[in-house]
């Protein structure tokens, strides 16, 4: 097969596994479409609960109503279908890596799904109870809290991601190591400027109450640190196996 074939081969397999991915997803949203208003309700449970009795969320849009749910479907298909989709890459990749370039792959890329759903659970059930109960109860008294569901929405997401992203500390560590960016030594050395880092990102993306920052910083030190035992250990059987061989 000449150069030009195996290019347009692997194309044709790259558009091939996309189309299953986007088939994947869109499947799980048919699937989820019914129970759109449930899943809604489900997330915006934690605002609900902290609100004062007889609180509620509003639509300031005509076709908000209809979007939002629409856009939590699309955001649950899209997570639920992640396994799904990794398989779909790692066939893509996987017969262009070496032996043990997959035996390191694969670890990861299933730690790196399961981190970064823990990342989102740790936020619905653990960050966002505080947060709304803080923002609830430093309203002014005589204001209403009501909440338009598309800002919710937003807002949601956001330390969704911050919070699945600071969960994938770990991944970064082992992944610049294993790429030989940085040593272990190094990243011990620069603990302290991590443990800075992360409270003044926990400062940026978290509302202004201190325990939601701690909530952020923490779990990306004490995750730094699981990343740099974790690269130790493979440092280790990486340099045993060089020395075997020689």
């Amino acid at each position: 097969m000449s150069s030009k074939e195996e290019f347009f081969s692997h194309l044709l397999e790259l558009r091939n596994r996309l189309l299953k991915i986007v088939a994947g997803i869109f499947v799980i949203m048919l699937a989820l479409f019914p129970f759109a208003n449930d899943i809604y309700q489900f997330l915006a449970s934690p605002l609900l609960q902290a609100l004062p009795e007889g609180g509620q969320m509003i639509a300031t849009e005509v076709t908000t109503p209809f979007f939002v749910p629409l856009k939590v479907v699309m955001l649950s298909a899209f997570i639920l279908s992640s396994p799904y989709t990794l398989y779909q890459v790692w066939a893509f990749i996987a017969p262009g890596l070496y032996a043990n370039e997959r035996h390191l792959v694969a670890p990861l890329v299933i730690a790196s799904v399961l981190l970064f759903l823990c990342g989102m659970a740790f936020a619905y059930f653990l960050v966002f109870p505080v947060v709304f109960g803080f923002i609830t109860s430093t309203a002014p008294e005589g204001v209403a809290v009501m909440t338009d569901i598309g800002k919710y929405l937003d807002f949601t997401i956001l330390l969704f991601i911050a919070f699945s992203l600071a969960f994938e500390t770990p991944i970064a560590v082992v992944l610049m190591v294993a790429a030989g960016m940085v040593s272990v030594v190094a990243l011990k050395q620069a603990r302290s400027y991590v443990i800075v880092g992360a409270f003044i990102v926990g400062a940026i993306i978290t509302p202004p109450d201190i325990i939601s920052q701690f909530m952020l910083a923490i779990p990306m030190w004490v995750l730094y640190e699981v990343g740099i035992l974790v690269a130790s250990v493979i440092q280790q059987k990486k340099q045993h196996q060089y020395e075997h061989q020689s």
